[in-house]
Order: structure tokens, then C-alpha cells, then sequence
């Protein structure tokens, strides 16, 4: 079973259950689901001040029953000069929260980010109306 947070759009991410029945009780899920959220919200582009999960960087997020995850991410731009610090500061914020397994990032280029992809408190922070 895997529960993935699906992030296009921070502002409509949601926790779909993948298989119909999970080693996980709903409301650990929910604990962890949320846990992993506020931890991506805590890790910030070097450049850009606001977290990645309102950027948009964060593609999909998978929690197995294992209490393993799996994050797919992207960045503003291949050039980005935090390119490689980045996807080990998810790593190490996701599994910092009690109860995580293992924590692997794939880092992806496709899809390309666009700002679309941010939320409006991404929006608002930058000044981007």
C-alpha cells in the first residue's frame, strides 16, 4: 500500500490511498502525511524566500507501509546553484520526523517547473500578482 501526497499545486495537494487496504491505520497516515508537508515546508531555496512545497518544486510525495518515502522534486531551473544541497535537505527534513523510514529524492526535469506551479502564498511572498 502507498499513500501519495500529490503536490502540482500545493494549494489542492491531497492524500490519495493507492491500494484499498494499508498496514498503516488512517489516522497514522493522516499524522505522517501531515508531518512530511510541514517538514518540506521548512526547507527554503537559498534564493528564493519561500519553502519549496509552495514553490511547486514538490512533485509527488509517497509513503509506503514500510514508513518509507519517496519524493519526486524538481527545481526552478537545472542551473540552480543549490541543485546540489537541495534534494539532501529534503531528504534530512523528512526524515526527521518520528515514525519515518527510509527517504529516498528523485530529483526530475520533467515536467519543467513554471511558476504557475506556485501557490498564492508563494505569489504573495514574492510579490508575483
Amino acid at each position: 500500500m502507498t499513500d501519495t501526497v500529490e503536490a502540482r499545486n500545493p494549494e489542492t495537494a491531497k492524500v490519495s490511498n493507492m491500494e484499498t487496504h494499508s498496514a498503516l491505520p488512517p489516522e497514522e497516515t493522516e499524522r505522517l502525511s501531515s508531518e512530511i508537508v510541514a517538514a518540506l515546508k521548512t526547507v527554503f531555496d537559498p534564493e528564493i524566500p519561500a519553502d519549496i512545497y509552495e514553490l511547486g518544486l514538490i512533485y509527488k510525495v509517497d509513503l509506503k507501509d514500510d514508513r518509507s518515502v519517496d519524493v519526486v522534486m524538481t527545481l526552478t531551473t537545472p542551473n540552480c546553484p543549490a541543485a546540489g544541497e537541495l534534494p539532501q535537505m529534503v531528504e534530512n527534513a523528512v526524515a526527521s520526523i518520528p515514525g519515518i523510514g527510509v527517504v529516498n529524492v528523485n530529483l526530475v526535469w520533467d515536467p519543467a517547473w513554471t511558476p504557475d506551479r506556485m501557490s498564492d502564498e508563494a505569489r504573495l511572498v514574492l510579490n508575483m500578482w
